[in-house]
């Protein structure tokens, strides 16, 4: 599992991604693709993705959705147009990022 303070500064680009590749989700669905699709070494807490779903709202990069499931009120999140013209560039940015830091720790990267 990777430490708390490396998925920080990605957890945006990471969700936009997610949701860019698979639609309209609800934070647990979120989880378990991240989980998923990371091999078991990305678990996302509560505490962590909400708020970064709620600020990604906030800056129109994500629209929500709410459905009545039985008795419970499940909260979907989609990207935006804008969300989704922003997703490019984060995943550009971030693969430049692990670039530069291959260079700077003098590892190899594949």
């Amino acid at each position: 599992m990777h430490s708390p303070e490396l998925l920080k500064g990605t957890l945006q680009t990471i969700v936009l991604k997610v949701l860019k590749d698979h639609g309209r989700m609800y934070g647990y669905e979120i989880t378990q693709r991240v989980k998923e699709l990371s091999d078991d070494r990305i678990l996302l807490t509560e505490g962590a993705l909400y708020p970064t779903l709620h600020k990604l709202e906030a800056e129109g990069m994500l629209r929500t959705e709410t459905e009545s499931i039985g008795k419970r009120v499940r909260k979907y999140y989609s990207l935006t147009p804008q969300g989704r013209s922003l997703v490019k560039e984060r995943v550009s940015e971030f693969v430049d990022f692990i670039r530069t830091m291959g260079n700077v720790l003098q590892v190899e990267l594949s």
